[in-house]
């Protein structure tokens, strides 16, 4: 008899279509309603609720309830990070979906991986911290340095907080779009969430899409330079 984890059974709830829609707009970090996710998904609501009661079985997605309406998330990072996984094997072997205008474009420059920052400024925040010793690479994954412990709390990350959490504080993540690494973990996600507090960022409410404001530009070039 086989044993250990029935990854089939994961794999075949991702691999619908139209859940592989719903797991991939809560990517954007945000909780969604039924007839949202029915937009994102392409298929009616009655539809669209049978497939979010088999990911809530699955214990892939959470559900909760404020006033009358029943919104739905990523039930954890380690689902989100999965989803990233797989945005990132499907972008290496060409299987992308084709969406024109500059909304693409946009979603390629700066985006929402779950709750930290992706795109092509996700990566260079990454290099940046790298480049400056920062962050350090080694066998049992990254870690923040002096120097860089010292530059997240002169942002005014409690990094205190940070490690009492059960999320890892730095992680790598692989970007889909600019196939390297960019930053994940609770520190990835302060980042961003000072980001969008300190309004450098506005993020759109109907895409993943991140914008920076004229002075966010300028904040984050400051703050993450590549030179």
């Amino acid at each position: 008899m086989k044993e250990g984890p029935a990854i089939a059974n994961v794999a075949a709830l991702i691999g619908d279509p139209a859940r592989a829609n719903i797991l991939t707009a809560l990517m954007a970090g945000k909780a969604l309603t039924v007839s949202e996710l029915a937009q994102e998904a392409g298929v009616t609501l009655q539809t669209t609720s049978a497939h979010l009661s088999k990911l809530l079985g699955a214990g892939m997605v959470a559900a909760r309830k404020q006033g009358r309406h029943k919104y739905f998330e990523l039930a954890s990072s380690k689902v989100a990070e999965a989803i990233e996984v797989l945005m990132g094997l499907a972008a290496d072997s060409g299987h992308l979906r084709t969406r024109t205008g500059p909304r693409d474009e946009a979603l390629r420059a700066a985006r929402r991986c779950y709750n930290h920052l992706a795109g092509s400024a996700g990566v260079q925040l990454y290099e940046s911290l790298i480049r400056r010793g920062y962050l350090n690479i080694k066998a049992s994954g990254l870690s923040l340095s002096l120097q860089g412990r010292e530059f997240a709390e002169g942002l005014g990350i409690d990094l205190g907080q940070l490690s009492a959490s059960r999320t890892p504080l730095c992680r790598e993540c692989l970007d889909w779009s600019e196939r390297k690494t960019h930053l994940a973990g609770s520190l990835g996600r302060a980042l961003l969430d000072h980001m969008i507090e300190d309004k450098w960022v506005r993020h759109n409410t109907n895409s993943r899409v991140i914008t920076f404001t004229s002075r966010g530009h300028q904040c984050f070039a400051a703050a993450f330079p590549l030179a």
